[in-house]
């Protein structure tokens, strides 16, 4: 019987770039590992297999100066490479190691392989369930397994992980050894900074000595090594084999970026804590696929908001091609800017003036300086969300709770300077009697508000905000980032028939490119001239062409009807599926961005567990959706069905099962929380 060692390695980590390079006492972890193999008598070869990109060339190189057999083959498919470097080698035996494990007892990899022998398995293993400590890994399985398992297992996990499907079928004859005592709980593999250390502990330890064997360490751990081996046991065994790619650059993205990325509201922490996808490869109408090329339909924020007319629009996709052909960006200014100001304008007979810029923080920030500009003033009075700048988290210098109730809870204003104390004043939607105390008390710049988000404006409450402002001189900002073009051709003001002196639009305007504007009367939009307000990306020309090309489709669709109609079926949809399971829940929003909410003490265990059991069955879900227009009948109808299995649960949670024991990680945040 020819055996063979297969040693699966490659460069691109996701969570330690490079690590089968690193080295300890001069020596990289692929040559320690190696080293200590070389010996094995009952071995015919050692063998790298290693992916064939040129980002592999580096490995292949060192592995090749080491006197070390390389077989190059496909990344992902490592099934395939493994498959294709055992017919190459012409095993009958194939003994698995991963190249993150360095300190492989060679006596445990012996046994592995006399067990196979003589047992007449096709599948040996000391894994399943685990005895020894995380990174003493030995698999070894026949020729036959292997090519069989090439020919039936389908799913990309099982190609990139190998054995996963063996495991997993009946057909295979299987034993798994163990420890003389359960050391699951030891960390000798190398995922990150953390694993290297006590790799590196161990090493030290007894250096110049490389075949030190397991009983010796885990001497040295139960003795002198006792604080080593705390360095990295909050690290789950085999955490790298359960999360998916985008978790593990996740990981990765949270040592480098601060809180991880650029926006709150994509935090995975956010949605399903260890298992949410984070990262993108491609989009295509409601469908987002993840870095492993698993696809989801998104019944969740597409994109935040910013694709109504859904993903990849090919209409608006090919305008911004063009540009980007023709050139987005030159010392000249770009002629979409002057066509996107006038169409705005004409949608909103108040508006004589525009400014564009890129995000919709940076519109509020600009609509504020230019109404403060016009006024004179200073004080601001919001209500709403209106982004993450000094001028609106000043609102929280005073209290840092005063901004509760405008979406985000728990904002705190670290870094906003204090001189910006009493330049922000809240008030509650609906709420006019609060509105009249701070006009009466403060002498106000403008008033900046959201139309609507969550509830529906009292009878006369918009009317009542128009004559203060008129009456005292205060201009009046509608925030329409997140509602215009949801339920009008245009700001949702035009719903209620009352006019503000500026308006904000951003998110929809775009379909998914950079576009905000800020619009509004000639005699308060001239008051920025006054006022220093430029920046070099506000005069690319994608986001413009982007608009122009966005407000065609929809005023040719018709799609502010179409996602209205939508949201309407989905929040009756909602009431019927809770009333049918006797579960209470409260559905707030505009119909094309509707939200409920569980009415329970658990309620944010229930969101979880909804946005796991979603996910699972291939949608990203939670308890809130941004419609757009690709948002199809039959995507709809497997999503009730989903949903209403998920509420038989939460009922019978409500009426005594353990919700703790249904999810597989942490409760999602709510609000804002630090991350890292």
């Amino acid at each position: 019987m020819r055996v063979i060692v297969l040693i699966q390695a490659r460069i691109s980590s996701h969570r330690l770039p490079g690590k089968v390079l690193k080295k300890v006492n001069g020596k990289t972890l692929i040559s320690i590992l190696t080293e200590r193999l070389k010996n094995l008598r009952c071995v015919d070869d050692i063998i790298l297999a290693v992916p064939d990109g040129n980002a592999d060339d580096a490995l292949s190189r060192h592995c090749l100066g080491l006197g070390l057999s390389v077989y190059r083959g496909s990344e992902n498919n490592v099934l395939e490479r493994f498959y294709q470097a055992a017919t190459i080698y012409k095993a009958d035996a194939i003994v698995r190691i991963t190249g993150d494990c360095p300190l492989i007892d060679p006596a445990v990899v012996k046994k592995a392989i006399s067990i196979f022998k003589n047992g007449g398995f096709d599948y040996v293993s000391n894994v399943d369930p685990p005895s020894f400590p995380d990174g003493m890994d030995v698999e070894i399985f026949s020729y036959l397994a292997l090519e069989n398992t090439r020919k039936n297992a389908h799913t990309a996990f099982d190609r990139e992980h190998v054995t996963t499907f063996m495991r997993a079928s009946q057909k295979i004859r299987k034993y798994n050894f163990s420890w003389k005592e359960n050391l699951s709980a030891i960390r000798l593999t190398v995922d990150d900074e953390k694993d290297l250390k006590v790799v590196e502990a161990v090493c030290n330890y007894f250096h110049p000595r490389i075949n030190f064997c397991l009983e010796e360490i885990v001497e040295f751990i139960q003795t002198d090594g006792k604080t080593v081996i705390t360095i990295n046991k909050n690290t789950k065994r085999n955490e790298g084999l359960n999360m998916d790619s985008g978790q593990k650059l996740w990981q990765r993205a949270k040592k480098i970026i601060p809180a991880g990325n650029m926006l709150l509201s994509k935090r995975p922490e956010m949605f399903l804590p260890n298992y949410w996808p984070v990262y993108f490869s491609r989009t295509n109408g409601c469908r987002v696929w993840d870095l492993d090329n698993k696809s989801y339909y998104d019944l969740c924020l597409m994109g935040v908001g910013t694709n109504l007319l859904g993903y990849n629009h090919p209409e608006v996709n090919e305008a911004v091609k063009k540009v980007v052909d023709d050139g987005n960006l030159s010392t000249l200014n770009a002629p979409e800017e002057v066509f996107l100001a006038e169409r705005l304008i004409d949608l909103h007979p108040f508006a004589e003036m525009a400014k564009f810029c890129r995000t919709g923080g940076e519109a509020n920030a600009v609509a504020v300086r230019i109404a403060r500009a016009a006024s004179g003033r200073e004080t601001i009075a919001i209500c709403g969300y209106h982004g993450w700048q000094d001028w609106y988290l000043a609102a929280n210098l005073g209290d840092k709770d005063n901004l509760d109730g405008h979406l985000l809870p728990g904002l705190e204003p670290n870094g906003v300077s204090r001189s910006l104390l009493g330049t922000v004043v809240p008030f509650r939607y609906n709420r006019i009697d609060q509105l009249e105390v701070i006009i009466k008390e403060n002498n106000l710049a403008a008033i900046k508000m959201e139309v609507c988000r969550d509830t529906k404006p009292d009878k006369e409450f918009l009317m009542k905000v128009r004559s203060l402002a008129t009456k005292n001189n205060i201009v009046l900002i509608f925030d329409e980032c997140t509602s215009g073009f949801r339920e009008t051709f245009g700001g949702l003001h035009k719903k209620y028939g009352i006019e503000p002196d500026m308006a904000v639009f951003g998110k929809a305007l775009g379909n998914g490119y950079a576009i905000t504007s800020v619009i509004g009367s000639r005699s308060i939009m001239e008051a920025g001239n006054s006022s220093f307000i430029s920046s070099t990306f506000w005069t690319e020309r994608i986001g413009s062409v982007a608009a122009l090309k966005t407000l065609e489709v929809m005023e040719r669709e018709k799609s502010w009807e179409t996602v209205t109609e939508i949201g309407r079926k989905i929040k009756n949809r909602w009431k019927c599926i809770a009333e049918s399971n006797s579960i209470d829940i409260k559905i707030t929003g505009l119909n094309a961005l509707c939200t409920f909410a569980i009415c329970s003490k658990d309620a944010l265990k229930y969101k979880t567990l909804i946005t796991q059991e979603m996910l699972s069955k291939g949608y990203l879900a939670g308890t809130s959706i941004y419609v757009s227009t690709a948002h199809t009948d039959e995507i709809l109808d497997r999503y009730y069905e989903i949903l209403d299995d998920v509420f038989r649960v939460i009922y019978e949670c409500e009426n005594g099962r353990d919700i703790d024991v249904l999810l597989n990680g942490p409760v999602c945040h709510t609000g804002f929380k630090r991350l890292n």
